[in-house]
């Protein structure tokens, strides 16, 4: 072959390939979609804007109750065929999840734990509620106590209640979700709510007045999974990563939360 025909020959190929290239369409970003009850929720919302930054990664986010009864919950929307790629919950709801086998095995981390809290209208009085007598005059001088439905919500009326002899003496409003209750407070619908520490600190238009005692106290683990049927499973693993990394540590920690995963590579 003289050097014109290897010329010729080459743009030939140079055609092929950009043809080639220009026909096969480029592979999309990946899009991640997460549901996420309420507990972790705000260091959550602070790390994303840095997860799909740095991965490129989209990432659409839904909302749902761990546990209940109810469409809301995530155990509901699963089971309805939303689609969904991670779940970010209570230990408790996961648990369920994983039992109705709607979770890849092996995926589940547990990212982080935090106390139940009381919360009261933004700039209100601050009662002591450090003791579970404390706890239980507080409780029992308030006209209403707002709780969520879900985890924390279960806990208060089937355990700490009755435990406590005040289940038929409370005025109990349950909301789905946390910021459902801390909604009442700041609304001055209910008095107090009594929820996770980590879904008051974020709460617009309420404080946290303070933690209740260890005795009647359910340190509530948050923790992430891949959902079985989900297409972007790497994606997914490496969202996870990322929440349970030591780059994450620091939103966990300000949201009222401790870090629990073990430490993964940033």
């Amino acid at each position: 072959m003289n050097a014109l025909s290897s010329r010729r020959w080459s743009a030939v190929n140079a055609i092929v390939v950009v043809t080639t290239l220009l026909m096969c369409p480029l592979a999309a970003s990946a899009q991640l979609r997460v549901l996420i009850s309420g507990g972790f929720s705000g260091p959550y919302e602070k790390l994303l804007p840095e997860f799909e930054r740095t991965t490129g990664i989209k990432v659409t986010t839904g909302l749902g109750s761990s546990q209940g009864t109810g469409p809301q919950t995530i155990g509901a929307q699963l089971a309805s065929g939303s689609p969904v790629d991670v779940v970010i919950l209570s230990r408790e709801g996961l648990t369920e999840l994983i039992a109705a086998q709607r979770i890849a095995a092996g995926t589940d981390v547990d990212l982080a734990r935090t106390p139940l809290g009381v919360a009261v209208r933004a700039g209100a009085a601050k009662p002591d509620v450090s003791t579970v007598e404390a706890f239980k005059h507080v409780v029992l001088n308030s006209k209403a106590v707002a709780v969520p439905s879900s985890t924390s919500g279960i806990f208060l009326t089937q355990d700490v209640f009755p435990r406590l002899g005040i289940a038929d003496r409370v005025n109990v409003k349950a909301a789905p979700r946390g910021t459902g209750a801390a909604a009442m407070v700041a609304a001055g619908q209910v008095d107090i709510a009594v929820m996770p520490v980590s879904e008051i600190v974020h709460a617009p238009g309420v404080d946290l007045a303070g933690v209740i005692a260890e005795e009647i106290q359910l340190h509530q683990v948050f923790a992430a999974a891949v959902v079985a049927r989900s297409n972007e499973v790497e994606a997914a693993k490496r969202l996870i990563a990322f929440l349970a990394s030591e780059r994450a540590s620091e939103a966990i920690r300000s949201s009222g939360m401790e870090p629990l995963a073990k430490r993964l590579p940033d």
